[in-house]
C-alpha cells in the first residue's frame, strides 16, 4: 500500500520562492512512516476538522476528535446524525489536523471508508464502544465512559474504518 505525501513549502524558516506550493512529493508505505513532525499531530489530543459531502453537494465540516489504529483512520459518529447518511453516499472524507499553538503547522488526510461497524454488531460492536470511551478519556480526561450520549434517545454509534489515500503536510512545530 502506498500513501502519497505532498509536503507544502512553508515559511517557518522565512520567505522562499514558490512558498505555499507543493515542494516535495513522496510515498510512504504506512502512516507510521510519516515525518515525526507531522505524525505528532496525529498522536496528540488535537481536534481535527472532518469534511464530507453534504446533501446539498457542498462540503460539510465538523470539528471532532481524531483517532487512528495502525494504518486506519477511525471516524466514530452517532448513527442518527445526517453525516452518517452523507458518508455512506460518498465514502470519501478529508480531515485536517492543525497545531493549536501554530496554525502554520498542519496536515490533511484524504481517506476512503473501507467498512463500517455498528455499535450493536454482535461480533465487533464492543470495539465501537471501547474506541469511543478511549478517545473520550484521551480528549477530556473525564471518566472511563463517553459522557455525551443524547439522553433523549438510545444513541448508538457507527465506526467508519478508513484507509489513508493521501496526506498533505505544512509547516513546523
Amino acid at each position: 500500500m502506498a500513501i502519497k505525501v505532498a509536503k507544502f513549502r512553508d515559511v517557518a524558516n522565512g520567505l522562499q520562492a514558490g512558498q505555499f506550493a507543493v515542494g516535495d512529493r513522496t510515498n510512504v508505505t504506512s502512516i507510521s512512516d510519516i515525518d515525526p513532525m507531522y505524525k505528532q499531530l496525529m498522536d496528540k489530543p488535537y481536534a481535527c476538522v472532518m469534511a464530507v459531502m453534504g446533501g446539498d453537494g457542498r462540503p460539510n465540516l465538523t470539528p471532532m476528535w481524531f483517532d487512528y489504529d495502525g494504518d486506519k483512520v477511525l471516524v466514530n459518529v452517532a448513527s442518527h446524525r445526517k453525516k452518517v447518511e452523507w458518508i455512506r453516499k460518498t465514502p470519501q472524507i478529508t480531515i485536517v489536523i492543525m497545531n493549536p499553538e501554530n496554525m502554520y503547522h498542519w496536515m490533511s488526510m484524504k481517506v476512503s471508508v473501507e467498512r463500517e461497524i455498528l455499535e450493536d454488531d454482535p461480533k465487533e460492536g464492543a470495539w465501537v464502544t471501547e474506541q469511543l470511551n478511549r478517545i473520550w478519556k484521551q480528549y477530556t480526561g473525564q471518566g472511563d465512559e463517553y459522557g455525551l450520549r443524547d439522553p433523549s434517545i438510545n444513541e448508538r454509534r457507527v465506526l467508519f474504518v478508513c484507509k489513508v489515500d493521501s496526506v498533505a503536510t505544512f509547516g513546523q512545530s
